[in-house]
């Protein structure tokens, strides 16, 4: 399976310390190079700095070689290069929770899931109790998400 990860997912997972389930779940994943940029910006966190500073080696991180695409270009730059590249690549599916990102990669056929998509796979395969960690993603990071979202996704854990 090919997975194409945006910023926000990684962003969350790593600052949880979850990062390790990503291989577990999905086995290699691509990071499109930007996405490695917003990872190393100076506002984000330090243990989000440190590990894109040294990327596992479950981790491809890839640029597109294609022109961009423009009309991506209401995105921002993670979202727009994840989905030219999962474009470029034949994509299985991408990790992204910007909704125009979401719906944009939706509207080109693509699978999705996001932040919560991999605690919830991570749950299901006995990894963690998904409902636990949920917590601490809302306690210990800034995540938010649509009441929707987390109601299907508390109803799925239950």
């Amino acid at each position: 399976m090919i997975v194409v990860a945006d910023t926000s997912p990684l962003n969350y997972v790593i600052q949880v310390g979850r990062e390790a389930l990503l291989p577990r779940v999905f086995g290699k994943v691509v990071v499109p190079r930007m996405v490695g940029i917003e990872l190393s910006h100076p506002h984000a966190p330090e243990r989000v700095r440190s590990w894109a500073s040294t990327m596992p080696d479950w981790v491809d991180a890839v640029s597109y070689s294609l022109l961009p695409d423009p009309q991506l270009e209401y995105l921002g730059d993670g979202e727009r290069e994840t989905i030219q590249i999962s474009q470029e690549i034949g994509a299985d599916l991408i990790l992204i929770d910007d909704l125009q990102g979401r719906n944009e990669a939706n509207s080109r056929g693509f699978r999705i899931t996001g932040t919560l998509g991999v605690l919830l796979d991570a749950g299901e395969m006995g990894l963690i109790d998904a409902k636990v960690e949920y917590r601490r993603l809302l306690a210990e990071t800034n995540f938010r998400t649509s009441v929707k979202l987390e109601s299907e996704f508390l109803r799925r854990v239950q």
